[in-house]
């Protein structure tokens, strides 16, 4: 089952609501998916770490409902 690039958005602001996200649909098929997430809650953390947030924000669906998601992230600064 594919997963639109607006509810992968709506659940990783919902998880860090100060996050700046942009999906691109890689293949057009609404299984690829690349992110860019920017957000002041990765400051500190490990990409490693950053990136776990992200998939706890998608609350289990990767494998299930989204296939594969390349995803980058950066830490906004003060």
């Amino acid at each position: 089952m594919a997963m639109r690039a607006e509810d992968i958005k709506s659940l990783i602001q919902t998880a860090l609501p100060d996050s700046e996200v942009s999906i691109e649909d890689l293949r057009g098929d609404g299984e690829h998916y690349s992110c860019h997430i920017r957000s002041r809650a990765f400051t500190g953390k490990t990409r490693v770490a950053q990136h776990k947030m992200v998939y706890d924000a998608l609350g289990g669906r990767m494998g299930d409902q989204l296939h594969a998601l390349a995803i980058q992230t950066t830490a906004i600064e003060d």
